[in-house]
């Protein structure tokens, strides 16, 4: 019997890639889907993102580190700093999203790990977001050292297999002892250093296939979607920084901590007091 397992990471709102993908696997005879993390913010999608997940047999649900901002927000809003453009655009982002999504999923969120593993065929396996006690940060890019990935599994629970998201690339390279370490990629936000391979903005995820003997196959899979069609609906959903969602789609170009351009979105559209008057209600 083999194992056909979809890895998710990183759909950040985009909804009409998370359809995309979700088919693809489908058509593709995957029996499960293992999420990890960042589902939501900065596109528009809300309830419709849990709805999806949980329609495909989702087994595995990682908190990611945008999943965490969300949660600050709404959990601790006295550290918002209106004097960062970055933290308003969070703010404002978080705002307009908690507006569309059911409590029950907020509260998933607020319940979910930020590492889990699971034994399949005697092969253990370390799912996180990025390292596995820390979802945030730049100690993963695919350019790191090699000693960089070995957190990932020279640790208490020695995995054979671990698979984290987060840099937005897919990636299948070896912790020193040869431990297997995966990447799928990203649905909503495609990422490269490389000019070139930048421009290829189709949703990405991977296949891993299990059996008795241990891994069959991995398989990258780029799934083409109607970018047109996601920016007409965050239009109709009248989402905050369209013109920098747009952006990203189509260019992979982001300013989640560009000041300068964060600042004049914000100072156009009264952000700052629209957080403000957020923290006193």
């Amino acid at each position: 019997m083999t194992q056909k397992i979809a890895l998710l990471s990183d759909v950040h709102g985009n909804r009409t890639a998370l359809e995309a993908v979700l088919k693809d696997a489908k058509n593709n005879g995957v029996t499960e889907c293992w999420f990890l993390g960042d589902l939501i913010m900065p596109g528009p999608g809300g309830n419709e993102l849990f709805e999806l997940l949980e329609s495909n047999n989702t087994t595995v649900f990682i908190k990611g580190n945008w999943d965490d901002c969300f949660l600050e927000v709404l959990n601790d809003p006295q550290n918002i700093n209106l004097a960062d453009s970055s933290d308003v655009y969070v703010g404002i982002l978080s705002k307009y999203t908690k507006i569309h999504l059911k409590k029950t999923y907020i509260d998933l969120l607020n319940s979910l790990n930020i590492v889990e593993r699971r034994n399949i065929f005697g092969l253990d396996v370390s799912i996180s977001h990025n390292l596995p006690e820390k979802n945030y940060g730049p100690e993963l890019m695919v350019t790191s050292n090699q000693s960089n990935f070995d957190q990932l599994v020279e640790n208490e629970q020695h995995p054979d297999i671990a698979i984290y998201g987060h840099v937005h690339t897919q990636l299948l390279r070896y912790g020193s002892k040869g431990q297997m370490i995966l990447n799928p990629g990203t649905i909503g936000q495609p990422f490269s250093m490389n000019s070139n391979l930048m421009k290829d903005r189709r949703a990405q995820y991977a296949i891993l296939e299990l059996d008795q003997i241990g891994v069959s196959n991995v398989i990258f899979r780029k799934v083409s979607y109607d970018i047109e069609k996601e920016i007409k609906y965050a239009l109709h959903q009248k989402l905050p920084y369209l013109e920098l969602y747009k952006e990203t789609l189509t260019t992979g170009i982001t300013h989640t901590h560009d000041l300068d351009v964060l600042g004049k979105i914000n100072e156009k559209n009264e952000f700052v007091k629209e957080m403000q008057n957020y923290l006193n209600s």
